[in-house]
């Protein structure tokens, strides 16, 4: 039997309140008065920069070039480098105990970007993973291009952050950034790869939503996805 968690829809937000959102219910789900849950969010323009050193050098332009293009600087305690968010991108924040789960940080991570793959199959789109290159890329050798990012913090047992899905964001503003500090490897999108073919973001959260719980072992409650 699935344990049950909260699909919580928080629809565009800045990064800020989204991260005050999720420390708030994973210092719940760590106190045990709360299950667990899973957040989705358009973010509004925003690179964020993890604590990790040298994080910041791969953010091509000033912040006050940033500021210029509408885009925000935030930082962040997830794991990893640095990242774009805006709208056009479904970022999704499991808030789920590891041990609960059975999973190791590790297995986790794996387990996230499986759910990643078989989002994207239902579309068309063959998603793979790399070996040293945390997240999901489409394409072959050279041409493969990433198009989701991962990121995650555990606190308390308790995972937070989580993934970034590409469908249809402004791809420029990843040009403002070296992700993930992977030396400029390209990124990618659903609109990119799918052309007028690209599924609509209602449809691509409901195969997202379903294939995390298939690979955490969890359900929805009520059935649904609250807004909030």
């Amino acid at each position: 039997m699935q344990q049950p968690w909260d699909v919580i829809d928080l629809g565009r937000m800045a990064y800020a309140p989204a991260l005050q959102r999720q420390r708030e219910r994973n210092a719940q789900v760590a106190a045990g008065t709360q299950g667990p849950a899973l957040l989705l969010v358009e973010h509004d323009p925003v690179v964020t920069v993890s604590r990790r050193p040298a994080a910041r050098e791969h953010v091509k332009v000033t912040e006050a070039e940033l500021s210029g293009r509408g885009v925000a600087l935030e930082p962040t305690d997830r794991g990893g480098d640095v990242t774009y968010h805006g709208p056009g991108q479904l970022v999704a924040y499991p808030l789920v105990r590891l041990a609960a789960v059975g999973l190791s940080l590790t297995n986790y991570l794996r387990s996230l970007e499986a759910a990643v793959v078989q989002t994207l199959t239902p579309f068309g789109v063959a998603g793979h993973t790399e070996c040293g290159a945390t997240g999901v890329w489409v394409g072959e050798g050279a041409q493969a291009a990433k198009i989701c990012a991962l990121g995650v913090r555990v606190r308390r047992g308790v995972a937070m952050h989580g993934l970034a899905l590409n469908v249809d964001p402004d791809l420029d503003h990843f040009g403002l950034i070296d992700p993930c500090g992977l030396g400029d490897r390209p990124v990618t999108s659903l609109r990119r790869v799918c052309g007028a073919a690209c599924p609509p973001m209602a449809a691509v959260k409901t195969e997202l939503v379903a294939a995390l719980e298939r690979s955490l072992g969890l359900g929805a409650n009520e059935g649904e996805a609250q807004t909030c």
